[in-house]
């Protein structure tokens, strides 16, 4: 897509920025998602303007190349692969009623992009998902695509999502926390390795603040503890240890229609070949299998709906999110995480999920724009 053939035509359909990339570590996710995307929305209702962020946090136009977001033979996809420009910067709108996108490059005149209605913001982790992106759009008065502010914010932080579905009634297992502060003297350090000790064994030790399974380590013995910690920093200062449980991972889709939030049919997790855990590498690089719907009892299936819907609503998200379970050999069901912008990848359970509950992915995508053209920002 060349600058020039960027001109909306408002009278038609609405224009729709989507934003992908980004600084966090899971920018070839987010990338990855952003093709699947494009290549799903329904161009006659919808006009599309991609807009990648490099891994430097440089907002570029890019090329709407779908089948080059891909990750492709263990290879990740990157922003800066499908820029129109080394050096441009998009720029959006700053104040509320303006909602023209601007294209600049050095030594050249800026040119106007146009309007945009909407904002499909599908970075995940720190920097886009966690609220930050959602600040600037609602400063902007532009309307967006899933949670607010706060509930992005705490989606993304392990720690208060927990406290908050605790205060709710919803088990999110046992945990503590390391602060950053904490992990920088001797004196911390051995405060926290107690701490963990009185977990009990095995550990997952895990950045505060991130997705995709990134830089999580399971530690089955407390001399590889102190490697964990180290390794989940490299993502994130403030890191979480929880103890380990037994059960079946199973996962549910809440999608906000116009009567309220409603779960999808759920899905069970089978972590392949060789893998501990579901990690990175599990989840989008080798075989593990999505089991969709999972293999419940009516009653198990009824349970992991009704907690999907309270968590999405104790932590007061909106759009859409994507809550994990874990169903305990002793039959309690644990929240292990909400994600409030989930993989929209072609492997990706959220999609998924709803096809098999009988939304296709183009209809995803239309509802949830459709929704978020109807809702005004700022206090609600």
């Amino acid at each position: 897509m060349s600058i020039e053939q960027t001109s909306p035509n408002h009278a038609a359909k609405p224009r729709v920025a989507i934003v992908f990339g980004g600084r966090s570590s899971e920018h070839a996710i987010s990338v990855s998602t952003a093709g699947s995307v494009l290549k799903a929305i329904d161009r006659s209702k919808y006009e599309v303007l991609p807009i990648g962020i490099t891994h430097e946090g440089r907002w570029a136009l890019v090329a709407d190349e779908p089948a080059r977001m891909s990750i492709t033979d263990g290879k990740l996809p990157d922003v800066a692969q499908v820029a129109e420009s080394v050096e441009g910067q998009v720029t959006l709108p700053v104040s509320p009623g303006n909602r023209e996108v601007v294209w600049s490059e050095p030594g050249s005149t800026p040119k106007v992009l146009g309007e945009v209605d909407v904002v499909l913001p599908l970075l995940h982790g720190p920097w886009g998902e966690d609220g930050t992106l959602q600040g600037l759009l609602e400063l902007s008065g532009v309307p967006y695509v899933g949670s607010g502010v706060l509930a992005s914010a705490v989606g993304m932080d392990k720690e208060f999502t927990k406290r908050i579905l605790e205060s709710h009634g919803i088990f999110a297992g046992t945990y503590t926390v390391v602060r950053p502060r904490e992990w920088e003297t001797e004196e911390g350090r051995a405060a926290a390795r107690a701490r963990i000790a009185e977990l009990g064994l095995p550990l997952f030790v895990k950045p505060c603040r991130a997705g995709s399974s990134m830089g999580i380590t399971k530690v089955k013995d407390l001399a590889d503890l102190d490697g964990a910690v180290e390794e989940a920093r490299r993502h994130d200062p403030k890191i979480i240890v929880e103890l380990g449980v037994e059960g079946r991972e199973i996962e549910c889709a809440v999608l906000e229609f116009e009567d309220g939030p409603r779960a999808s049919v759920p899905a069970e997790i089978h972590v392949g070949g060789d893998f501990e855990f579901y990690d990175f590498e599990a989840k989008y690089i080798d075989s593990s299998e999505v089991e969709i719907p999972a293999k419940l009892t009516a009653d198990e299936t009824a349970e992991i709906r009704r907690q999907a819907v309270a968590a999405f609503e104790a932590l007061g998200c909106e759009g859409l999110a994507r809550v994990d379970f874990f169903l305990l050999n002793d039959g309690r069901w644990m929240v292990n995480e909400i994600n409030t912008m989930p993989g929209f990848t072609p492997i990706s359970a959220y999609p998924k999920m709803w096809e098999a509950s009988g939304l296709s992915y183009a209809e995803l995508i239309d509802r949830l724009l459709g929704a978020a053209l109807r809702r005004s920002t700022g206090l609600r």
